[in-house]
């Protein structure tokens, strides 16, 4: 085991620990503790903060700030409304499969009124069987992906492809309908898991911290541990909406005359202060009411459950024991 692989798994041990007791863990060092995103935006630099998280991290991403010429994506999801899931034979969107040992189930779930293309990075060292899917709206997939790996689930909106695979999205683009090695665009909500990370337990959460493109929840199943959030997307600290509803001017990435996606304070204003780095690494420095733009605020009301910026661990680490299956819906709550 490598140096830094234990120091991940040691920051998966405290960050259990936070959570299990309520108590924001204060850690000291150079760099914030994180969820385990590049949390400076989307160049090289951006992954300082990943060296005390349970998660490695992300490989960059330069984000696009003009329009793509593609296809203008499906009409914004009506508010409220989620259309139920309807099942079919090469549908597994109903009862989740059976976990398989050493393999963990991963359903998708649409209950969006518009067509997404959910994805993960390839990874050579764990091999499945696709890294892209199409979901209409109802429309439900499951995958399996190895145990003992670190994974991000994102969904893209507003595709065209070509009969080879090759093409673009308006978010969460990687250019190919089966992405290879790199994570889409930012800003997108993730879905992150660190599966059997310590002690048999799994890490997973919702992150926001790279921004908003669609509302998202998580649910586990199969395991010994209690899921926090029940099937539609409400939790004790309330119910999933659309951060970009209520996203102020500033956060906005519009395309097509509408809101598609909300970005982060740290990949609008690259500053140390809004990205938690340099002097304001430290978690008593890193303050989002002290950002030109809360957005921390704006994504924690839109998903109280969700990270909304990189020290919002206590409020935001999800755990599951015994090799837990995992439902990843696409929705808001109705």
């Amino acid at each position: 085991m490598s140096r830094r692989q234990a120091a991940l798994i040691a920051a998966a041990v405290l960050t259990c620990l936070a959570v299990v007791t309520g108590v924001l863990l204060v850690r000291a060092g150079t760099g914030p503790a994180s969820s385990g995103r590049s949390v400076a935006g989307p160049s090289a630099t951006h992954g300082t903060a990943a060296a005390n998280s349970p998660f490695p991290s992300r490989p960059s991403v330069t984000p696009s700030s003009s329009p793509r010429t593609t296809p203008s994506p499906s009409a914004t999801p009506a508010a409220g409304k989620s259309p139920r899931v309807s099942a079919s034979p090469s549908r597994a969107v109903g009862q989740p499969k059976a976990v398989v040992v050493g393999k963990r189930t991963v359903t998708l779930v649409n209950r969006l009124d518009q067509t997404i293309w959910p994805a993960i990075a390839a990874d050579p060292k764990h091999p499945v069987e696709a890294t892209g899917w199409v979901l209409k709206p109802g429309a439900g997939v499951s995958f399996a992906v190895p145990d003992h790996w670190d994974v991000r689930v994102w969904a893209r909106t507003g595709c065209s492809f070509d009969g080879a695979g090759n093409g673009h999205c308006t978010t969460g683009d990687c250019g190919r309908f089966q992405c290879g090695s790199t994570w889409g665009e930012f800003p997108s909500t993730l879905a992150e898991f660190n599966l059997n990370a310590w002690n048999g337990m799994d890490f997973y959460d919702v992150s926001l911290v790279e921004g908003n493109n669609l509302p998202m929840w998580i649910n586990s199943y199969g395991g010994s541990s209690s899921d926090k959030i029940d099937a539609n997307g409400c939790s004790a600290a309330g119910c999933t909406r659309d951060a970009n509803a209520t996203c102020p001017t500033a956060l906005q990435r519009v395309r097509g005359g509408r809101v598609v996606a909300c970005l982060s304070a740290c990949l609008v204003f690259k500053t140390d202060k809004t990205c938690c780095t340099g002097a304001y690494a430290a978690r008593p420095q890193c303050v989002p009411s002290s950002w030109p733009v809360d957005s921390a605020a704006v994504f924690k009301k839109a998903e109280p459950f969700a990270y909304s910026y990189v020290n919002d661990d206590a409020t935001s680490v999800l755990t599951c024991s015994g090799e837990c299956g995992y439902r990843i819906t696409w929705g808001v709550s109705g």
